[in-house]
């Protein structure tokens, strides 16, 4: 009978923690890895019609809307970057994100190729007069 009222007891403080720990989590905000383009994508053109180019902060999503203004954490040294959705990730990708060599150069990643990292989607207000043409 201890042992039931212990099982319970653990059960219910572990489910409480898990709660809690998703109350603090953002609903705009995701968990994963991120990796860079390889130098092969430079001046090419990405999903939004933009040329592409390594020393941009910007970078692909498989499904945010494009020009959706991100911040991108590096988990293990919590650098910090913004950077505009502009292109698109293969469905099957592994990782959350892919950014620019510029954006994985100031997360300090570039010679891993990939890092831990939290994305959180940066509210704007739209521009009344935008055009489909106007986003990076």
């Amino acid at each position: 009978m201890r042992q039931y009222l212990l099982l319970l007891f653990l059960g219910l403080g572990i489910n409480h923690w898990a709660n809690a720990q998703l109350a603090e989590t953002p609903k705009n905000q995701w968990f994963g890895t991120a990796s860079y383009y390889a130098q092969r994508f430079e001046g090419r053109k990405t999903a939004s019609g933009a040329v592409f180019r390594h020393d941009s902060l910007t970078a692909a999503h498989k499904s945010l809307p494009l020009g959706t203004r991100v911040k991108v954490t590096n988990r293990e040294n919590q650098q910090c970057i913004e950077v505009i959705i502009n292109d698109r990730m293969a469905k099957r990708s592994p990782h959350l994100i892919d950014l620019s060599k510029a954006g994985a150069r100031e997360l300090g990643f570039i010679r891993q190729g990939f890092a831990l990292v939290s994305i959180e989607v940066i509210p704007t207000l739209p521009k009344p007069d935008a055009q489909p043409e106007d986003i990076p």
